[in-house]
């Protein structure tokens, strides 16, 4: 196993760039009470350098969401007559998907049958894509899911999502977070398709990153960023880094770095007590410019 210790960096800006030159985002996630969390997710690909993202969520919440990130455009997506996703759904996001560069799936999107098939058809798709919180909870519903993997994919499951996913104990994997992550990248990249990486996110302190040959243990961060949320802005940054060109493991060591680090700064700022996830995303850019430079 190879201990990767520096960070990869963005190329530099071109100054007759447009939005288009750094990465479409589509976010797909949100449900009745769970109304933040995309929103989170689709302003930290914004903030991450992201130049467009569109949020995918169910149609009743649509506006909400939208007041909580008016950069962002947006798809409604058809639910029936008590709020749930109706089946025509999953057309709607690989329809959506075929205009992006990257996808983020699960921040807030709840458990269910037609949630579990948009995890599905993510997964028999072409675009690299970023799967968290609830679209982790659907996956491991899924049987046989590694199989059915086409696309590069980021997983960054916190221990209790990554048990889940394994069978394994909370315990057991937090005796050995860096060998279980690679073991388990391994593995899962393995049944899938052999041209598209598979990365593991180990969230916690010392985040792991791996994609079952290369190791990443992050530095930055502190136990303030133990609060409702900060998982999603993770979600969005390391999208926001595909986007922009870098191969997914580069993208997720850059991004748990920057994550951590802005939570340091807003540590230093408030306190860890006091620290929300607004001050998170809020720290982003003087993250990003300490990290990257610019």
């Amino acid at each position: 196993m190879k201990r990767i210790r520096s960070l990869p960096r963005l190329p530099r800006r071109a100054r007759d760039a447009n939005k288009g030159d750094f990465g479409r985002v589509l976010v797909v996630g949100g449900s009745q009470g769970m109304i933040g969390a995309p929103a989170l997710t689709a302003n930290a690909a914004l903030r991450g350098g992201a130049g467009l993202a569109t949020v995918a969520v169910p149609q009743p919440i649509q506006p909400f969401v939208a007041v909580l990130c008016p950069c962002a455009t947006f798809l409604p997506l058809p639910t029936d007559r008590v709020g749930e996703l109706d089946a025509s759904a999953v057309g709607q996001v690989l329809d959506c998907a075929g205009r992006c560069d990257v996808l983020a799936v699960g921040p807030g999107m709840g458990i269910g049958t037609r949630q579990q098939d948009i995890v599905r058809a993510v997964l028999g798709q072409d675009l690299p894509a970023v799967i968290d919180a609830d679209g982790l909870n659907n996956l491991a519903k899924i049987d046989g899911w590694p199989v059915l993997r086409r696309c590069p994919l980021v997983l960054t499951p916190h221990p209790g999502e990554f048990a889940r996913l394994t069978g394994g104990t909370v315990k057991d994997i937090q005796a050995d977070r860096g060998g279980l992550a690679a073991s388990a990248a391994q593995a899962w990249g393995r049944a899938g398709s052999k041209d598209a990486p598979l990365v593991c996110v180990l969230k916690g302190a010392g985040t792991v990153v791996t994609d079952g040959r290369r190791l990443y243990v992050n530095s930055t961060g502190n136990p303030g960023m133990a609060t409702g949320g900060a998982g999603d802005v993770l979600t969005g940054l390391l999208a926001a880094l595909i986007g922009q060109g870098l191969e997914p493991f580069e993208a997720a060591c850059l991004a748990v770095h920057v994550h951590g680090l802005a939570g340091d700064l807003a540590a230093k700022a408030l306190g860890e007590i006091s620290l929300t996830t607004s001050n998170l995303l809020d720290s982003l850019p003087a993250a990003m410019k300490e990290t990257i430079g610019r």
